[in-house]
């Protein structure tokens, strides 16, 4: 006994030292780095330009892609020491610059093909006048330009040293051989940068020009040197400009959400659960240190919707300790002694912990490998705290409840118990629910066409420009602008600025904000600018950020979301059939998920909310998350199939019960998820209000469609489709 509460003791100790070291950790950092403000901030929450581009040279060669790669993230770094330039499938660039201010510019001047070009007098010439020239080298023969201070004489001298390719040597050698006491001329973009003269032959591809001023004056040469000429042509596809303040609101509000979503959390589980709730609750602060030190440990970019995946896996990491401690109730009742009903209540929740959980993580595996850009952020903060959660469940959570009870904490009524549950018709009242899921689903497919007949809307649904293409402006003004006034004050500025028609111009109100989301067919580079400055004259203009996508990619993402989907849900399939020996399960359990999207899918439908990469993210966390919830049930039916005598009581009634013995569980899991998502969607950003709300959707349908759904339809498949070893034990 005495050996045990030293044990209790040293676990109780440990975990206080686990969980201020972390929390020190992520405050003050360890070494000079691992704070929570050292996590790396994705565009969004950062603020900066990324653009994609498309290599327009057909056959470009990998070492010309490397090259153009390379001269590209010279040419980032000129701007910001976090830029990152990396190549993007077979034929594409992708450029990411946080942080930055002069968006605009560095978009007008990043994918420029560079034309540097070296010319002899006589050619320079020719080139002056419009005549037919030739150069001694292009950009392409620059293997090194850098800046360098000479100072053997004693006085400092600033040079800019040239390495030069093999070809670029032969031709250079000849061209300075027979320009000895003649300049040089370097030209970028049709500008002179400089003109040395040539003092004598160069023959060994090295060279230096000298008499700059300062070491200044002559890294700006070796820079524009350097990064002249791109070896192939680019095509932008898609581009994005935010604003440094939308990230700091969108930090903010999330911060603010967290908190009070925690808050929410733990009083719910401590009313509910007690003791266990209250041991949950530490368990949850340790889960929120360990994800912001893996955050900074696994350098996640974290993104607006990655967030948003925190907030939403904080919301289930209690997931688990409410099946665990439903399950700890049960033993109690059932007479066993606190200390036992505590080891069975964790052995008993294990398999539907892992399957549960497994089954989301397929859904963050899918997005995380098919997404791109923020959603992939989502995806993997997600996934994260999937596994976090099952950690502090199954791990800390269950060392801390053994410690406390090794410690005298053995009162039956620190615990609870649980209270006669009346066990309801659920399958025969399956059909009524039935009817009414099917009136909700069809009515979001009568919106389609209402849609598509509307004037206002003109189309079946609103697809954003993920899946369209086109532009999007999100521009905060000093006050708020009401859709007769914007039509009637601020379409024009923009008409006259863009020379595209008002008619092809969207403007919509961002709620409870003084921001619009203006969209428009895809606009050039000159457009955009021009629209910024005609609305910065116009009127008083906060913030400004603005997105760019091709139809190209746009018909990309349309057919990754589908198949995204498809994907999740065979793989779930496969799992839950393979995991329950009965495919069955994993057929009722993907018509129950299929039923939660097409409620959501109506949700869009009716409220116009905007199609695009978060509905696919949103879909697929519903998916994940139906599936959870399901599987808590089916875990239940396995069980009373083995426990109860399906010859006495019927198949039914095992049904019934499997769901009268998890209904507490499926309220009370969602209801902590449902709270996190709500707080979030009442102090988030405008930007992650339509994530939220269809989220609370989904949590919704999940709930509804896991009690009232899918256990009768898996009875009416057994009962259909059962197999002959089944119909011969029936008999």
């Amino acid at each position: 006994m005495k050996n045990q509460r030293v044990k209790a003791i040293l676990v109780i100790v440990l975990f206080l030292l686990i969980t201020v070291g972390c929390a020190y950790i992520d405050i003050y950092g360890l070494m000079g780095s691992g704070k929570a403000e050292d996590i790396t901030l994705g565009l969004d929450l950062a603020g900066g330009v990324s653009i994609t581009y498309e290599i327009a040279d057909e056959n470009a060669s990998a070492e010309d892609i490397a090259d153009t790669i390379y001269r590209l993230q010279k040419r980032v770094d000129e701007y910001s020491s976090e830029g990152e330039v990396y190549k993007q499938g077979d034929n594409r660039i992708a450029i990411e610059i946080p942080g930055v201010q002069n968006a605009n510019v560095i978009l007008e001047e990043l994918g420029k093909p560079g034309a540097l070009e070296f010319m002899d007098s006589t050619n320079y010439t020719l080139y002056t006048t419009g005549e037919e020239y030739e150069t001694v080298m292009t950009g392409a023969d620059i293997e090194l330009a850098q800046a360098r201070i000479d100072n053997s004489s004693g006085v400092n001298e600033y040079l800019v040293e040239l390495e030069l390719s093999d070809a670029g040597s032969e031709r250079f050698a000849e061209a300075t051989a027979a320009n000895i006491g003649q300049p040089i001329y370097i030209i970028y973009n049709d500008e002179v940068i400089s003109y040395p003269m040539v003092n004598e032959a160069i023959t060994d591809g090295a060279c230096s020009i000298s008499g700059l001023e300062s070491y200044e004056e002559a890294d700006t040469l070796a820079t524009t040197i350097r990064i002249g000429a791109l070896p192939l042509e680019l095509r932008e596809l898609q581009s994005n400009i935010v604003g440094a303040k939308l990230g700091e609101d969108a930090i903010e509000t999330s911060l603010l959400a967290g908190l009070i979503g925690l808050a929410l959390i733990a009083v719910i589980m401590i009313i509910v659960y007690r003791f266990p709730g209250l041991v949950s609750v530490f368990s949850l602060v340790c889960y929120t240190a360990l994800m912001i030190l893996c955050l900074n440990l696994f350098d996640v970019t974290l993104t607006l919707p990655g967030i948003a995946g925190i907030l939403l896996s904080i919301g289930m990491a209690v997931d688990a300790n409410v099946i665990v401690f439903t399950r700890i109730k049960e033993e109690i009742t059932a007479g066993k002694s606190v200390k036992l009903a505590v080891q069975g209540g964790f052995q008993k929740a294990m398999s539907a912990i892992l399957d549960g959980n497994i089954t989301t993580l397929i859904a963050a595996a899918v997005l995380w490998f098919m997404a791109s850009g923020s959603v992939k952020g989502f995806a993997q903060t997600l996934a994260l705290g999937i596994v976090l959660s099952m950690f502090t469940a199954l791990v800390i959570t269950k060392l801390l409840l053994n410690a406390f009870v090794d410690l005298g904490a053995e009162s039956p009524k620190l615990f609870g118990k649980i209270k006669e549950r009346k066990v309801r018709d659920y399958v025969k009242n399956s059909k009524i629910c039935a009817v009414l899921s099917i009136v909700v689903i069809v009515a979001g497919f009568v919106f389609l066409p209402i849609n598509k007949n509307n004037e206002n809307i003109g189309k079946v649904l609103n697809f954003s420009m993920e899946f369209v293409g086109g532009t999007s402006m999100t521009v905060e003004f000093d006050k708020v602008f009401s859709l007769e006034e914007a039509e009637a004050e601020i379409l024009p500025v923009l008409t006259e600025a863009t020379g595209i028609a008002g008619s092809e111009i969207q403007l919509q109100n961002v709620q409870n904000s003084t921001s619009m989301v203006i969209k428009t067919p895809q606009m050039t580079l000159e457009q955009r600018q021009a629209a910024e400055a005609a609305l910065n004259g116009a009127f008083t203009v906060q913030n400004f950020s603005v997105e760019n996508i091709s139809s190209t990619v746009s018909k990309e993402m349309q057919r990754d979301a589908i198949v995204s989907v498809t994907v999740a849900a065979i793989l779930m399939l496969i799992y839950i059939a393979f995991r329950f020996k009965d495919v069955r399960f994993g057929a009722s359990a993907v018509l129950a998920l299929i039923h939660d999207v097409l409620i959501v899918f109506t949700l869009y439908a009716i409220a116009h909310l905007s199609v695009g990469n978060t509905f696919i993210a949103c879909m697929l966390t519903i998916v994940g998350y139906s599936i959870n919830a399901t599987i808590i049930i089916f875990d239940r039916i396995r069980e009373n199939l083995r426990i109860m005598d399906e010859r006495k009581v019927g198949l039914k009634e095992i049904v019934n019960t499997s769901i009268a013995q998890t209904f507490t569980r499926s309220i009370y899991t969602n209801l902590t998820t449902f709270v996190m998502v709500l707080v979030l969607y009442i102090v988030g950003v405008a930007a992650i209000k339509e994530f939220a709300l269809a989220l609370m959707v989904g949590v919704l349908g999940g709930t509804y469609s896991s009690i009232c759904i899918t256990g009768p339809m898996w009875y009416f498949m057994r009962k259909k489709f059962v197999s002959k070893d089944t119909a011969n034990a029936e008999n």
